[in-house]
């Protein structure tokens, strides 16, 4: 609670201050919809819809928000985006199939851009181990290039040369 006062406080300078170098987007009025209850229930009722993807970006985000190595500035940005998705008015309603998430994944997305670099292995860590309360892990390796990491493949799986043949 004492982070989200001192978030709520901060999050009209830091913007202030950043719309000096580059024009925030509007999901920065969304930051007073979040709440640790609200998400948990919007992510556990779009889960299924909204991807793999969509829900480790939001809960890497959501992790990072408890970290205590995170700026206040980065804190105001997660906030913002995470109560974008959570408010049911926004740019194209979740209601709307396939387009209705699109919104919500690429504010989640520019936020996750900005504060990439301080995101720990431990955050990437509890976010994946989270996601198999929804997803098997066919779906959970949408996620592995997020980060441009993701494992070489297997001695079997490797692509063969044009006209080679395998064995």
């Amino acid at each position: 609670m004492e982070v989200f006062l001192l978030l709520h406080g901060a999050t009209t300078a830091c913007c202030m201050q950043n719309t000096r170098t580059m024009e925030l987007p509007d999901f920065m009025s969304y930051k007073d919809k979040f709440s640790p209850r609200s998400f948990s229930e919007k992510i556990s009722r779009i889960a299924k819809r909204a991807g793999a993807k969509l829900i480790y970006v939001a809960l890497i985000l959501y992790y990072m928000l408890q970290s205590k190595k995170v700026s206040l500035k980065d804190k105001a940005l997660i906030l913002g985006a995470l109560g974008y998705l959570i408010s049911p008015l926004d740019a194209i309603p979740d209601a709307i199939p396939i387009a209705g998430l699109g919104d919500d994944l690429g504010v989640l997305m520019f936020a996750l851009q900005k504060v990439r670099a301080n995101v720990s292995e431990e955050v990437r860590e509890k976010a994946r181990k989270r996601l198999s309360k929804w997803f098997d892990e066919d779906e959970i390796h949408e996620i592995d290039n997020l980060f441009g990491d993701a494992p070489a493949p297997e001695e079997d799986e490797k692509p063969t040369a044009q006209g080679e043949e395998t064995e």
